[in-house]
């Protein structure tokens, strides 16, 4: 049975609750969301054409399809998307831009080089990355957020709220925990990615491609200490922080893990924060949006 296409149509570049809903869903409905390339989608119509930074518009990046409307879903609940496939485009993009990255500019000295992007191809589960190279797929949804708690934030931003998240875990099998501000959830999805590196390290790190996202929402209650968001797939259970530093990023992950450990595997504060010592799995998803993304991750063999 195929499930029903939420459509590209009036897409966003800020997270509101003052947004009219473009869909709504029943929990547990299988929908299939059509998500846009994160940049101007006429860039990837064809290998042919010449891009130049002026075809780039901040902060007109990360087209999303939303809000999403999620019957029975109420504010101070939580949002568990089941991410059941991610089927990408034909045609992935990627780049370097000044200001952007890991490197200041100062560091290339602002060479001409430096600024390029390229197309790839993307089809049987390869990118063929050149001539002679081609690299397996590993596709995630860069983008997946709820409206936040007060006003509206742009969709390159990220907070408790989900958003630029940038987590190559967020992809199919896995499920995403996102606290609901607002009665109809308000979920948005977008910025998807055929494959992206630890750090998303060259600005356009991403192989950034459109694709489209097969989920089902359904809700529970938001557990006492869940501040930002959570995942877990059929290994591992995660914590996500953000912050402007990876230090605070990753506190903000690992305290997290914490609080998870102890309110529902039934570990003490100390013990979990003892077994993160000899167990976590930890590391930077992405170092270029406003704040940086880091996550804690456990498996689940080792909690049981």
């Amino acid at each position: 049975m195929t499930s029903r296409m939420i459509p590209k149509e009036n897409l966003k570049y800020e997270l509101s609750s003052k947004d009219a809903f473009v869909d709504s869903i029943q929990l547990g409905e299988e929908v299939t969301v059509d998500c846009e390339i994160a940049c101007n989608g006429e860039l990837v119509a064809s290998m042919d054409r010449t891009i130049t930074l002026e075809d780039f518009k901040y902060p007109f990046f990360n087209p999303l399809v939303g809000p999403i409307e999620i019957k029975n879903a109420k504010a101070g609940q939580i949002l568990c998307v089941k991410i059941k496939a991610i089927d990408v485009n034909e045609i992935g993009f990627t780049g370097l831009m000044p200001h952007s990255g890991l490197f200041p500019d100062w560091i290339w000295d602002r060479k001409a080089e430096f600024t390029q992007f390229k197309r790839v191809r993307v089809a049987d589960g390869k990118i063929q990355w050149d001539e002679k190279r081609s690299i397996p797929t590993a596709p995630m949804i860069g983008v997946i957020a709820v409206a936040p708690a007060f006003g509206s934030t742009l969709s390159v931003d990220l907070g408790e709220y989900g958003g630029n998240l940038d987590v190559q875990e967020i992809a199919p099998g896995a499920t995403v925990y996102l606290p609901v501000n607002h009665d109809g959830g308000y979920l948005y999805v977008g910025d998807c990615h055929a494959r992206q590196g630890d750090g998303e390290v060259a600005g356009f790190g991403a192989i950034d491609i459109g694709a489209k996202v097969t989920l089902s929402v359904d809700v529970k209650d938001r557990p006492k200490r869940m501040t930002w968001p959570r995942f877990e797939n059929e290994t591992h259970i995660g914590a996500i922080g953000c912050s402007r530093t990876l230090e605070d990023g990753m506190r903000v992950a690992y305290r997290e893990m914490i609080y998870w450990l102890a309110d529902e595997y039934g570990f003490t504060e100390a013990e979990a924060y003892l077994l993160l010592g000899t167990v976590a799995e930890g590391r930077a998803t992405q170092i270029m949006n406003p704040k940086t993304t880091y996550i804690c991750k456990v498996r689940k063999d080792l909690i049981k």
